[in-house]
């Protein structure tokens, strides 16, 4: 933990009111003393704010507040100001540069929070929710990030940590001191019947983390049909806006064209493809290949067809290349007549130009990714990739132990998968401390964060 004062600009440049210069560290209030010209830091009550300028020798660069926050009590534990100047990016570059000339260092992306961690102020998980407040798309998402803040995802692993660590105890105490009676003794059978009691919770906690993701980082969408169907009609439909160039022409979309929508708060990726057909013109090719990877990698496919034309070789070759995905199929220009004589199991009949029955797509979509059940306000969801991804390794290390119990090996080596889970676990709160980890998250952060 490097023991220097940091400082960095926390609000985006640009022309705006305000923004805000952020200093923390030992040095920082000494420092804010050499640039202010009002009352003394040092000599400021924590947590007041006080009327000033700051001043380079005696050249006035801007009126400013100034905001002091004395230790322990601060985001990071340390000594922390905060300058508010004037917005505009020049303003605020003096008054950094200047600090930085008194002995300041410019901080890392994310530095301020990783402080925050690496003094104990906040775990991981809530680190890591500062930037998922940062970056949220939809109430949804915000929630679940103000959740990840007030700490139930902690408590979540935690929980499960501490019963674990029990089992651990409860088994080392008996190796080591078998002479205790009043100790449990852990017979293979109840050694058993505890790990699938764990092992099921966790279960439950990942079955409920697909929502959790959905709601954080939105769902790829490709939208995808041949040329003409009305795809790019169907983007604009849903977005609301002329995104997608439309016309009677064969071919228009040659690239993939993007937005973004939320729907109930399910936030979509959308991708307005090219449509799939032998072509042998060079850039509608590209295009075309491009749509396959989209297709690849997408969550949910929104597959088109033409109400007015019967299906197609090509159509038929994309329904086989897309039914293993979650899809719908969208019958578009349904004010024309019908020559599809083919019914689908998840089918929604529009008409995009017209905007009849988008709304009922909007809600086959969302019923799709949340369950009639879900209730972001009084549930606890996993919802970071990396939470995800380790809570799935503890799982598997828990069931390898299950099934040595299974198998009758002994306790003392049925221990060493528990304990494994129980590391995965910490990863998630940061109980490991993990040098290369920790860097790793942090570097994603933005400047002044």
């Amino acid at each position: 933990m490097e023991d220097d004062t940091i400082a960095a600009i926390s609000t985006a440049l640009g022309k705006s009111a305000i923004n805000i210069v952020r200093m923390s560290g030992d040095d920082a209030l000494a420092i804010a003393k050499s640039v202010f010209k009002g009352k003394n830091p040092e000599k400021t009550p924590s947590h007041t704010i006080r009327y000033g300028k700051i001043v380079d020798d005696d050249e006035v660069l801007d009126e400013v507040l100034l905001s002091v926050f004395k230790a322990p009590k601060t985001f990071t534990r340390e000594d922390m100001v905060e300058i508010n100047c004037h917005g505009g990016a020049y303003v605020a570059k003096k008054i950094l540069e200047l600090i930085l000339s008194k002995g300041a260092r410019l901080a890392r992306p994310g530095e301020f929070t990783e402080r925050a961690f690496l003094n104990g102020r906040i775990d991981l998980t809530r680190a890591e929710s500062v930037m998922d407040i940062v970056e949220a798309r939809s109430d949804y998402s915000l929630a679940l990030a103000n959740k990840g803040l007030d700490g139930r995802i902690y408590e979540l692993v935690a929980g499960l940590r501490e019963r674990l660590m029990d089992i651990i105890a409860h088994i080392e105490v008996h190796i080591d001191y078998p002479e205790y009676d009043d100790v449990e003794e852990l017979t293979t059978g109840v050694l058993l019947s505890r790990l699938e009691k764990l092992r099921e919770d966790m279960h439950g906690i990942l079955d409920k983390a697909s929502v959790g993701r959905v709601l954080r980082e939105g769902v790829k969408t490709a939208i995808i049909g041949r040329p003409n169907v009305g795809k790019s009609s169907i983007l604009n439909a849903l977005l609301r806006e002329d995104k997608a160039i439309v016309t009677e022409i064969h071919g228009t979309t040659r690239d993939v064209v993007e937005g973004e929508m939320n729907i109930g708060g399910v936030v979509l990726n959308l991708f307005d493809t090219a449509g799939i057909r032998d072509s042998d013109d060079l850039i509608e090719r590209i295009g075309i290949e491009k749509t396959r990877r989209i297709i690849e990698e997408a969550e949910l496919v929104l597959y088109v067809l033409n109400n007015n034309e019967p299906l197609s070789k090509d159509d038929e070759r994309l329904l086989e290349m897309t039914e293993h995905k979650k899809r719908i199929v969208i019958i578009n220009k349904i004010d024309l007549e019908s020559k599809i004589d083919r019914t689908f199991a998840d089918s929604v009949q529009i008409s995009a130009l017209k905007g009849t029955n988008i709304d009922e797509l909007e809600t086959k979509i969302r019923e799709m990714f949340l369950h009639e059940d879900f209730d972001v306000a009084s549930e606890t969801y996993l919802s970071n990739a990396r939470h995800i991804a380790k809570m799935r390794q503890a799982e598997k290390m828990l069931a390898d132990g299950v099934q040595a119990a299974e198998e009758l090996v002994p306790v003392d080596l049925v221990a060493v998968d528990v304990r494994n889970a129980w590391e995965a676990l910490g990863d998630i709160i940061g109980e490991s401390k993990d040098t290369a980890l920790i860097d790793e998250l942090f570097s994603k952060f933005c400047l002044g964060k």
